[in-house]
Parts: C-alpha cells; sequence; structure tokens
C-alpha cells in the first residue's frame, strides 16, 4: 500500500487570450513586409549599391588575406583598404540618397578603375568588375514615374472664333 494521496485529473484549461494580433502572427506578415520592401527597393537603385558595396567588400578585404595570398603588402595594402572603404560609402550613399547617385557613382567608377593598381589587381578584377558595374548602374538609373490615373479629357464646347479681317494683328 502507498500513502501517496489520490491523484485528480487535471482541469482543461482555455488557452490564454492573446492580446491584439500582431503583423507578424497575423498571416501573410512576412508576405506584407516583402511587399513594403519591394516598395521602398524600386524608388532607388538597389541593384547598384548592392553590386557597388560588394565590390568594395572585396576590395577591402582581399588585403587582409592571409600573407601567402597576398601579392602586395604595405602602403598599397592601406590605400586598398581606403579604397574599398570608399567604395563601401558610396554604397551607402547610392542608396540613402538617391538624388547623389550621379556623383556617387561616378566616384564609385573612379574608385573601382583605381583598385586596379592599389589593391592587388583591383581585388582580382572582381572588385573592381563589381564596382565599376554598381557605379555605371547607379549613374544611369532613373527613378520610377510613379503611376497616376488617367482622367478622361473633358472637351470643352468648340466656340468659334470670328474670321480675321485686315492685317492679322489683334
Amino acid at each position: 500500500m502507498t500513502t501517496d494521496p489520490p491523484v485528480e485529473p487535471p482541469e482543461p484549461t482555455e488557452p490564454p487570450e492573446s492580446p491584439e494580433p500582431t503583423e507578424a502572427s497575423t498571416p501573410g506578415g512576412p508576405h506584407r513586409a516583402r511587399i513594403a520592401f519591394r516598395r521602398w527597393r524600386r524608388t532607388r537603385p538597389f541593384w547598384a549599391a548592392l553590386w557597388t558595396g560588394l565590390g568594395g567588400f572585396v576590395v577591402f578585404f582581399l588585403p587582409m588575406a592571409p600573407l601567402g595570398k597576398i601579392l602586395q603588402v604595405g602602403v598599397g595594402g592601406i590605400a586598398g583598404m581606403a579604397g574599398g572603404v570608399l567604395l563601401m560609402a558610396m554604397a551607402l550613399l547610392i542608396l540613402l540618397l538617391p538624388g547623389q547617385r550621379h556623383t556617387a557613382g561616378v566616384i564609385a567608377v573612379i574608385a573601382g578603375v583605381a583598385s586596379f593598381p592599389l589593391s592587388n589587381l583591383g581585388g582580382l578584377f572582381v572588385g573592381m568588375f563589381l564596382s565599376v558595374l554598381g557605379g555605371s548602374m547607379a549613374f544611369a538609373w532613373l527613378p520610377e514615374k510613379p503611376a497616376g490615373r488617367r482622367r478622361p479629357r473633358r472637351t470643352a464646347p468648340s466656340v468659334e472664333r470670328p474670321a480675321s479681317m485686315g492685317s492679322g494683328s489683334a
């Protein structure tokens, strides 16, 4: 015989009421976020900034590779890192201030071409290619015109003007 008290079955409990549904918990929350991001992305040269930033990343981090894989060590490595930082800054400028895309695009192309002699053949050609691609895309990007409603043109009632007489001056 045991001296344990008898066990009563647990009472069914109702799930706690959740406060008002949040955007993340409602169905379609991630979908709405994706649509909002897409809408934001289309108002700026997103892909140009992405390619420029990736090119700057390659140019910046290649001089920090192990010594056996670096072609140039010393002041050239510092110049390569400075070029990579400049390219990543131009990528942020392109993304956050689309009105300055022409200036940032030209600077990104110049820095990308300058990375060829300064930073291990321009990040082994990859960083140079990506930064020149991104800078040229930023320069060429045009903002999307908002889709406006087309209103039917109202035609004004035609008013006939009297025939002019004389020399034609009013």
